[in-house]
């Protein structure tokens, strides 16, 4: 769950719709969104395309990007959108909080105290552990550093506020995010560190596994990560966000979706719209 620093927060306890085929072809708790042809035809990147340019016809804040680990081939759509983070940033976080531990010669990977913030943090995204996790780990320095050691130029933190849910990225910045966790590569993080925090993202609870995480099941692995807050001070619109990797059934990709709506149902929509045609897309060959 997200924070929403001016606003109520919305209960994560709210009852949440099945993620059923149907349902995710566009619907969520009544609320629709555009559906895309019932069989796209054409290559892997022009199905994308056609889906993702149908379901966000008449939003224009929305971006999705995605990668698939089988051949190393991105897409994206409008992976360029910026907008807050929300609990999107907590991976980032529960990352700034190992890096710490890690400088400070503590327990690895984090002292007990910490390890169980990070595990409320990520797995039933508690904003009160982010938040303590925030404050200990050096807060939008140690962010922006992050940021800066993961090569993530369009992630940063607020300029307006010191708090995490405000941090601002794009759906290209955290697939690439998601990437080296995924698969490594980088000196910002440890390979047992990347380990522990996809563990994390793993274990999302249930009714947090919307959006990337729409075709969870037995044999569909994902790691992910949901985020959703309304702006009442500036737009009145909800960030509600979503990334993870998902494997399985004879998919290995990473996707990350951003959206600015009006309720946090409809961004859901569009979420768990996404999340299902590109799962189904990516079942039907490679991109390249």
């Amino acid at each position: 769950m997200s924070s929403a620093p001016l606003s109520p927060e919305f209960s994560r306890r709210a009852a949440l719709l099945g993620l059923g085929g149907v349902l995710l072809a566009g619907c969520s708790r009544g609320v629709s969104v555009p559906a895309p042809s019932p069989s796209p035809t054409g290559t892997v990147r022009q199905q994308l395309k056609a889906a993702l340019t149908a379901i966000a016809e008449g939003q224009e804040l929305l971006g999705a990007s995605v990668e698939d680990l089988r051949t190393g081939a991105t897409w994206n759509f409008r992976g360029g959108f910026a907008s807050q983070s929300a609990s999107m940033a907590k991976p980032m976080i529960v990352s700034m909080a190992l890096r710490k531990a890690r400088a400070d010669n503590l327990e690895q990977p984090l002292p007990a105290e910490r390890a169980a913030q990070a595990e409320k943090a990520i797995r039933n995204s508690d904003n009160d552990s982010a938040d303590a996790l925030w404050a200990w780990a050096g807060g939008r320095e140690a962010y922006d550093a992050l940021a800066g050691d993961l090569t993530l130029k369009h992630t940063h933190s607020s300029a307006e506020k010191d708090f995490w849910s405000w941090t601002w990225t794009t759906p290209n910045d955290q697939r690439s995010f998601v990437r080296q966790l995924v698969q490594g590569g980088t000196d910002a993080l440890t390979d047992s560190e990347r380990q522990y925090l996809l563990g994390l993202m793993g274990q999302v609870e249930d009714d947090q596994a919307w959006g990337v995480g729409a075709p969870r099941s037995g044999s569909v692995q994902v790691q992910l990560k949901n985020g959703w807050v309304q702006f009442a001070s500036t737009d009145n619109l909800w960030a509600v966000n979503s990334i993870g990797h998902v494997s399985g059934d004879g998919r290995d990709y990473l996707l990350t979706i951003m959206t600015r709506t009006t309720t946090f149902d409809l961004g859901r929509a569009y979420c768990n719209a996404i999340g299902q045609w590109v799962f189904d897309i990516l079942g039907t060959g490679e991109l390249r």
